[in-house]
């Protein structure tokens, strides 16, 4: 089988078949790091996510190809879990989330400097040292201010794929997609602060802190095995085709079917409404078929029909049914007049 990653859920070490990256696409950095220990940072979300063949396959393109993953898709549709998912199966360990706003910069993902701590330090260092009748000061550890960022942390020179997850990247500035372009170009990056220094080598925080610090020389990071980047995007922009050729994109669609939605709320709540049959009772069911009629009135997410039927579960012991699908509607209202119905996905 040539696909790494098939959204089975169950953990194997098939990443390490991957092939050598294009002769465009290999980077040399080292020496290379082991996978942090633990699990991802959202075990949920990595074991309960479904994911369609549009995505498995395009997960295994970027991981071929060692290109971002540009995800698209209404709210509710795992967009996210899509990077958790991959983590788990392939054993990647923690994901690295970065999530953005409008003020975040390409510098703010790489790595963080303190300045200020590191002068207050230094001061009080002197302060001690004159106290004691000392005749100079030890040389600070500039590592001590220096924290790499998810971003930064990704690049590092790990010997398998890290997973980063830039989240909601269509609310970045202007120029963030395009800043990003030189830095997955070239898989590499200058902590400027350390690389000024005569002695260019520290050891750093990461982003992560699943690990020790990381010794960074000569005040550059240069990935190995280039991370598998997944952003997320609700539309709420277009990129700029030099940014979009570089990625592999995937548009992840509602569900189509009551079976498809039965599926996800089963994967996601069967533990909590389940009879231990694997059925869903009647009540769920009855929430399903009404989120599933509604879409056609504006857009509702499946995160809104997993909290309906979460609270109509436990409503249900005491309200009587009337109640009960009031109280539905209440907890999915439409987050716009925009139609997701079965003939819109």
């Amino acid at each position: 089988m040539w696909q790494v990653y098939t959204g089975s859920r169950t953990p194997h070490d098939r990443v390490d078949r991957l092939p050598a990256p294009p002769p465009w696409r290999r980077f040399r950095g080292g020496p290379p790091l082991p996978t942090p220990p633990g699990g991802t940072g959202n075990h949920h979300a990595a074991v309960s996510y479904r994911p369609g063949a549009d995505a498995v396959r395009q997960v295994n393109a970027a991981l071929y190809l060692r290109r971002p993953l540009l995800v698209t898709g209404a709210p509710g549709t795992g967009k996210s879990s899509l990077a958790y998912a991959v983590a788990h199966e392939l054993a990647l360990g923690k994901v690295l989330h970065w999530p953005i706003t409008s003020r975040v910069t390409l510098r703010d993902g790489l790595y963080a400097y303190d300045p200020l701590t590191r002068l207050y330090a230094a001061e009080r260092a002197r302060g001690d040292g004159a106290a004691a009748g000392a005749t100079g000061a030890a040389a600070d550890d500039i590592g001590d201010y220096l924290r790499l960022g998810p971003l930064g942390t990704a690049l590092l020179p790990y010997a398998r794929p890290r997973v980063l997850l830039i989240d909601e990247i269509d609310k970045s500035d202007i120029d963030l997609p395009n800043d990003l372009l030189t830095i997955f170009e070239k898989g590499s990056y200058e902590l400027v602060e350390l690389a000024r220094r005569a002695e260019p080598t520290a050891r750093v925080m990461t982003a992560d802190s699943t690990t020790d610090r990381v010794e960074i020389r000569d005040g550059t990071v240069t990935c190995r095995a280039f991370p598998l980047v997944v952003m997320t995007s609700n539309g709420e922009r277009e990129f700029p085709p030099a940014f979009l050729r570089r990625c592999v994109t995937v548009d992840l669609k509602q569900p189509r079917t009551i079976d498809e939605l039965t599926a996800i709320v089963r994967e996601h709540l069967g533990e909590v409404v389940g009879d231990g049959t694997g059925q869903l009772p009647q009540g769920a069911r009855d929430v399903i078929q009404r989120f599933y009629d509604r879409r056609g009135g504006g857009l509702l997410a499946n995160d809104q029909l997993l909290n309906a039927i979460y609270m109509c579960h436990h409503a249900s012991f005491s309200e009587p049914p009337e109640s009960v699908a009031e109280l539905a509607d209440q907890v999915m209202p439409y987050l716009s007049s925009e139609a997701t119905g079965p003939d819109d996905a």
